[in-house]
C-alpha cells in the first residue's frame, strides 16, 4: 500500500525510493513518457540502480532523455549527463531501452525452446518472421515478458515502464492471462496437432482461422502457420510459467501504479475508468499525477478582472496617447490573468474529489511549464514537482 503519512510527493518518493516496479499508465499526450523518465532520473539520484522502458514506438523518451536513440537493450546513460551538479546520491546508475517485440520474442523463443534446432525452426519460420511479432496483443505481453527479463535477469533496483495509453495498458497487463487462455485454447490445440489430414477433419472454428489468416497473408502461407504453431511442441509449460511469474510480479507489493492525468475531462474520465478497471483485480494506484496544472495567479473571481480590464479600456480613450497606450496594456494584462484564472477554475473543477473517487493514492499536481522537457535539466524541474527535493 502508498504510505499515507506525509504530503503527496514525499509519498511518491517512498514509492520512488522502495518500490522495485513503477508502471506509469495514462492516455496518450498527457506526458506519461515525460513523467517515467523523470521518476527513473530521481531513483538513480537517490542511489539506486534504475532503468526506464518505454513499449511506445515512437521516440519520446529517446527525446526526453535528450539522446538520439534507444534499442531493446538497456543502455546506460553517463552519470555526468544527468547529475551535472555532482548532488546526487553515489552508487545511482541510471538506464534506458526502447522495446523491440520481434527481439524479445525471439529471446524468448531461444530461451524456452528443446534445443538451438527448434529454435532455428521457429526464428526461420516465413509466418513467425513476418508476421508473428504484429498479432494482436503480441506487443504487450513482449513488454510484460521484457519487465520480467528486467526483474529477473537485469540486477535492477527499480524499473519504471512507459506503458500503453491507459485502455492498452489494460491490456498489457492482462496479458499473462491471455497467453495462458491462448494456449488451453481447442484451435491452438488442433493446430499442434501431428499430422496435416487432421486438420482436414477439424471443426468450424479451426478452419475459420485458417481462412481469416489466409485471407490476410495469402493461402499459400497456411503450411508456415502450421508449421509456426506445431514448432512450440513442449514449450507451452515454458510459457505457462513465464506468464505465472509475470502475474506474480504485477501483484506483488513491490510493484506500484501510477497513474497520469491532465486536468481535462476526458483525461479525469479515463483515470477513473482504469482505476475502478485495477481495483476489481490485485491492483490499486498508488500515485496520480495530474500534469501541466495551470497556477492560479489572482485571488480575485475572473469577472472582476475582466471588469477592470473593461474599465481600463475606456478610461484610455479620453487619456492622451502615451497614458492611453499605457493604460491599454494593463487592460490587456487584466484580461490575460481573467483568462488564465478561467481556466485554472476549470482544471480545478475538473479535479474535484478526483482522489477520492479513486482510493488512496498520492495526489501530485506538476505545473505548465513555460518550456519543452527534451533534456536532464528539464526532467530535473519535473522531478522536482512530483518527488520534492533529493
Amino acid at each position: 500500500m502508498t504510505p499515507e503519512a506525509g504530503p503527496p510527493s514525499a509519498r511518491l518518493a517512498d514509492l520512488v525510493g522502495e518500490r522495485h516496479v513503477l508502471l506509469c499508465c495514462g492516455t496518450g499526450g498527457v506526458g506519461k513518457t515525460t513523467t517515467a523518465a523523470a521518476l527513473a532520473v530521481e531513483g538513480a539520484r537517490r542511489g539506486r540502480n534504475a532503468v526506464v522502458v518505454t513499449i511506445d514506438p515512437a521516440k519520446r523518451l529517446a527525446n526526453a532523455l535528450g539522446i538520439a536513440h534507444l534499442s531493446n537493450t538497456p543502455m546506460e546513460i553517463p552519470r555526468a549527463r544527468w547529475d551535472h551538479d555532482a548532488s546526487a546520491v553515489n552508487g545511482g546508475r541510471l538506464h534506458a531501452l526502447m522495446l523491440d517485440t520481434k527481439s524479445t520474442f525471439d529471446h524468448l523463443v531461444e530461451k524456452h525452446a528443446a534445443d538451438p534446432e527448434q529454435a532455428k525452426r521457429i526464428l526461420d519460420n516465413t509466418f513467425y518472421r513476418n508476421v508473428a511479432g504484429a498479432l494482436s496483443g503480441t506487443q504487450e505481453y513482449m513488454a510484460m515478458e521484457k519487465l520480467f527479463e528486467l526483474h529477473d535477469e537485469g540486477g535492477y533496483d527499480l524499473i519504471v515502464v512507459d506503458t500503453p495509453p491507459t485502455r492498452h495498458a489494460l491490456d498489457f497487463l492482462e496479458a499473462p492471462g491471455r497467453l495462458t487462455r491462448l494456449l488451453d485454447n481447442r484451435i491452438f490445440r488442433v493446430l499442434m496437432m501431428p499430422t496435416r489430414a487432421t486438420l482436414r477433419v477439424t471443426g468450424f472454428a479451426a478452419q475459420t482461422f485458417l481462412r481469416t489468416v489466409a485471407r490476410v497473408v495469402g493461402s499459400e502461407v497456411i503450411d508456415d502457420i502450421v508449421a509456426f504453431f506445431r514448432g512450440f511442441e513442449g514449450m507451452e509449460q515454458g510459457f505457462r510459467d513465464r506468464a505465472g511469474d509475470v502475474g506474480r510480479l504485477l501483484g506483488d507489493a513491490s510493484t506500484s501504479f501510477v497513474l497520469v492525468i491532465t486536468p481535462r475531462r476526458d483525461a479525469v474520465e479515463e483515470a477513473e475508468f482504469f482505476a475502478a478497471r485495477l481495483a476489481a483485480g490485485p491492483h490499486a494506484v498508488d500515485a496520480l499525477v495530474v500534469n501541466r496544472v495551470h497556477p492560479e495567479f489572482s485571488s480575485a473571481r475572473p469577472e472582476s478582472l475582466r471588469a477592470r480590464a473593461a474599465t481600463l479600456g475606456a478610461r484610455s480613450a479620453a487619456a492622451n496617447e502615451e497614458r492611453a497606450l499605457a493604460m491599454a496594456r494593463l487592460a490587456a494584462r487584466y484580461a490575460n490573468l481573467a483568462d488564465f484564472d478561467e481556466v485554472a477554475a476549470k482544471e480545478r473543477r475538473e479535479l474535484a474529489g478526483l482522489e477520492n473517487r479513486i482510493g488512496h493514492a498520492a495526489v501530485v499536481h506538476v505545473p505548465e511549464l513555460d518550456h519543452d522537457v527534451h533534456d536532464f535539466a528539464a526532467l530535473r524541474v519535473v522531478g522536482r514537482h512530483l518527488v520534492g527535493a533529493t
